[in-house]
């Protein structure tokens, strides 16, 4: 494999997304609600794209195993991200609960 080759993987769709966040001053209604709702419809996204592999390799369709290699890791990590934000978003509404008044 070839520096060139590599350099064209590029990030993955959900790092693009999560670095420029629309300001929520900008009047295009980009905000939290809207960033998250992004987040999670790369995350399905991911998946569908890993199980379309998955079955395409089941079948012997297809030509390359480790780009269903790659998806499946894409989709696993996406994932891990995902439950670690909640568990934090969790958390942190927990710690503002227990704030006395």
């Amino acid at each position: 494999m070839n520096i060139t080759s590599v350099s064209a993987i590029g990030a993955p769709p959900i790092a693009t997304q999560l670095t420029r966040p629309t300001p929520p001053d900008s009047g295009q209604g980009g905000g939290f609600g809207d960033l998250v709702t992004k987040a999670i419809d790369a995350l399905n996204e991911s998946h569908a794209e890993a199980d379309r592999l998955a079955v395409q390799a089941a079948t012997g369709d297809l030509s390359a195993a480790h780009d269903y290699t790659i998806a499946a890791t894409e989709a696993q990590l996406l994932t891990q991200l995902t439950v670690e934000v909640r568990n934090r978003a969790v958390e942190a509404f927990n710690d503002i609960m227990r704030m006395q008044v």
